[in-house]
């Protein structure tokens, strides 16, 4: 037997090669990558689900309000409107003591603030951040309802009207918002 050959490490079958490992871990982040992506998909349209349910029970509260005041509260304020829906402010503000038209435990306020001890607390939407609400909130104003709505994921919103009080949907940074009388 040579030198060489005495001086060379037996190879042995049973462990791996860098090369075959590299390979394995390459494999498995790419996987990691395709499983986190849809798992955010997935969340992203659990809230946007969520918006749109809260959307609806807002609105529908909203219908209840002007069935019981004569009109929808006149603010484009995010905490007037809560205390409007909490029976709390008349349609032009004024102080009032009504029922809660809004299940405001079903909901999520800023900093878990109570709505019906603290007058700036506002709703949130699934993503944080405060629902958009305008109504007669400039001249003229001829939609027969208030703007309400979530500027989604992106959190982008132009927060422009249209002549009239309607909602500019055509605007790049209104892409992704989420209206309530949109299904």
């Amino acid at each position: 037997m040579s030198l060489s050959a005495q001086l060379r490490p037996a190879r042995s079958r049973g462990a791996f090669t860098l090369l075959e490992l590299l390979v394995v871990i390459g494999l498995i982040a790419i996987l990691t990558g395709l499983v986190l992506g849809a798992g955010r998909r997935a969340s992203d349209a659990g809230k946007a689900s969520r918006a749109r349910a809260e959307l609806t029970a807002l609105a529908a509260a909203l219908d209840a309000y002007r069935l019981a005041h004569g009109d929808y509260p006149r603010t484009d304020e995010p905490a007037r409107l809560l205390q409007a829906l909490i029976g709390k402010r008349g349609p032009d503000h004024q102080v009032i003591t009504s029922r809660a038209f809004v299940e405001v435990a079903r909901l999520q306020t800023a900093d878990a603030r109570d709505p019906f001890t603290d007058d700036s607390a506002v709703l949130l939407d699934p993503w944080g951040r405060p629902y958009r609400y305008a109504y007669k909130s400039q001249a003229p104003w001829t939609n027969s309802a208030p703007v309400l709505h979530s500027a989604g994921p992106d959190g982008t919103d132009t927060t422009s009207l249209t002549a009239g009080g309607f909602p500019d949907r055509s605007a790049s940074g209104n892409a992704d918002n989420l209206y309530a009388d949109q299904p």
